[in-house]
């Protein structure tokens, strides 16, 4: 399950599907944000003139409205319609949402540190994080909140909203818990200091092959770059002569840690990026020689998901004929963001520049219908076919830009790939719609390894899991019960169609609630067309 600051695409339950699993942070993808940081002191100008138009409507509805209000609301409300009048991504932020809006990017947020899951109307930590404050005192994966600080929180309609606020608080604090466990007959308390959690924005990195690395980068945050790093020397140590970058349901976040990265793959001197607006003077972004990937096999898989930061990056190696771009035209995000942080501790994010791709393009899309079809636009690709073909694609000549290299890239609307992968409709059917849209593939492979986990543990790691594991017929047939008594009507044509790709995702599912990331995106992988086709390139 994910949240951000900005409305994101439509859920499409064809597409791999999310494990419904949270961190006490909250829960998030990528901010569509790239922004520098203002703060106005008590002392500062106010953003309009005391007295002024905004100030006099506000205090005369406040005096004369039929019933009580509170004002603040009423201004919270007003910056909000008047920010979102300008443009899809200028935006007002209360001061009690600030701080969670902030923690995707700034790498770590304070709590118990584990990953949840409400089933059944209980509480079940699918991971305690690694190091974190949960694991040292002895929580393990399968245990069920039952109260905590002595209040009840089983079997009452717990919201995420409502774990978050009883799990969550600054680091130092203590918070009690009672949890069920398995192979115990009696509740077991666990006191937890509640400490610093990090959020990590790189899901996963492995050796696809004895050559060829993949990293699958979620966000651009504080700690991206630093994580990249790590991700990518150990990769090299392992044999990595080429390397898939996945930035596919990428929604951006700092520019500066889009650039970094560009960095490592562009000689000395090479454009990446510039801004320019009309407060905002031309600033160009090249590349130092500090990088570390140059010359070596690149890909970076992008789709309608990619945007803002994750547009830049691919813009910078496309327009520099750096990298083969793979996948599906990118969201459409060229607008630059600067926080003024007000002195309520609220904050607004203005739109105040335009960012632009080495060869010039501006790579934004229209917002000129308003905000609902600007972000209503993605489905419109659907409905025309663009996701599932290229020559649905149509650009204006008047947006034809020529790389050095001599290749014809686009502006207007997204970075277009240089190589087209459609959705992958093999495997739909009514039947896979109804049992995706109930979430009975994340609830059957998370109660499978929760009930049995004792016989799954047996697998010590990601690669063992992957070769080792088979998803028999007796346990597809075990699903299908489940899909039954769950209300969803067996469809033995629709089981037919989907049933190979849902046996790997229910074992991808399997492996990620069992050993993490890297069992699921190792797994999936095997039914990944897009990445698939970065391979057989790769191999040429």
């Amino acid at each position: 399950m994910h949240s951000s600051p900005d409305q994101q695409p439509k859920f499409n339950p064809y597409t791999p599907i999310w494990v419904s699993l949270v961190l006490i942070a909250g829960v998030f993808i990528g901010s569509f944000f790239n922004f520098k940081d203002r703060t106005v002191t008590s002392g500062s100008r106010s953003p309009h003139k005391s007295g002024g138009k905004l100030d006099n409507v506000v205090e005369f509805i406040s005096a004369n409205y039929v019933d009580e209000i509170k004002t603040d609301s009423l201004e919270d409300m007003t910056l909000t319609a008047m920010l979102h009048s300008l443009d899809p991504h200028s935006d007002y932020i209360p001061a009690q949402d600030l701080e969670q809006v902030n923690e995707p990017l700034q790498g770590n947020f304070d709590g118990i540190g584990v990953e949840f899951n409400i089933l059944n109307d209980t509480i079940t930590i699918v991971n305690p994080i690694n190091g974190g404050p949960s694991e040292k005192v002895g929580v393990l994966a399968g245990d069920k909140i039952v109260k905590v600080d002595g209040a009840k929180v089983a079997g009452v309609k717990i919201t995420n909203k409502e774990v978050f606020t009883k799990l969550r608080g600054n680091r130092g604090t203590k918070v009690k818990i009672m949890v069920k466990r398995s192979n115990s007959k009696n509740l077991l308390e666990f006191t937890i200091t509640r400490g610093e959690i990090p959020i990590y924005s790189i899901d996963a990195s492995y050796m696809l092959s004895t050559d060829v690395g993949y990293i699958k980068v979620s966000r651009f945050a504080a700690t991206t770059y630093t994580e990249y790093l790590k991700a990518f020397n150990t990769l090299s140590d392992q044999g990595m002569k080429k390397m898939i970058l996945d930035l596919r349901g990428n929604g951006g976040g700092y520019l500066n840690a889009a650039v970094d990265i560009a960095d490592e793959f562009l000689k000395k001197g090479m454009r990446i990026v510039y801004t320019q607006g009309k407060a905002s003077p031309r600033k160009d972004y090249k590349a130092s020689d500090k990088g570390g990937y140059e010359n070596n096999p690149l890909v970076i898989l992008i789709d309608e998901g990619s945007a803002s930061a994750s547009e830049i990056l691919a813009g910078a190696v496309q327009d520099n004929d750096r990298a083969t771009i793979i996948g599906r035209r990118s969201f459409g995000k060229g607008l630059v963001q600067e926080q003024l942080e007000l002195p309520d501790g609220s904050a607004l994010r203005l739109t105040t520049a335009r960012y632009y791709t080495p060869t010039g393009r501006s790579i934004q899309k229209s917002y000129s219908n308003g905000n609902e079809a600007y972000y209503e636009e993605e489905f419109q690709r659907y409905q025309s076919g663009e996701l599932l073909t290229a020559d649905s694609i149509k650009f204006a000549d008047s947006l034809k830009y020529k790389t050095p290299g001599g290749k014809i890239v686009y502006g207007g609307g997204g970075i277009m790939p240089d190589v087209f992968v459609g959705l992958d409709t093999s495997y739909r059917s009514f039947w896979l719609n109804k049992v995706a849209y109930a979430g009975l593939i994340n609830e059957f492979a998370f109660e499978e390894i929760d009930k049995n986990r004792a016989k799954y543990s047996t697998y010590k790691n990601a690669m063992a899991f992957q070769k080792g594991f088979v998803f028999s017929s007796d346990l597809m047939n075990k699903f299908i019960a489940y899909t039954e008594k769950n209300g969803v009507k067996r469809d033995d044509t629709g089981i037919k169609r989907s049933s190979t790709y849902l046996a790997n995702q229910l074992k991808a599912l399997m492996g990620r609630n069992l050993l993490g990331n890297e069992a699921y995106y190792s797994i999936s992988a095997k039914t990944d067309k897009m990445l698939q086709k970065a391979l057989a390139i790769l191999k040429k």
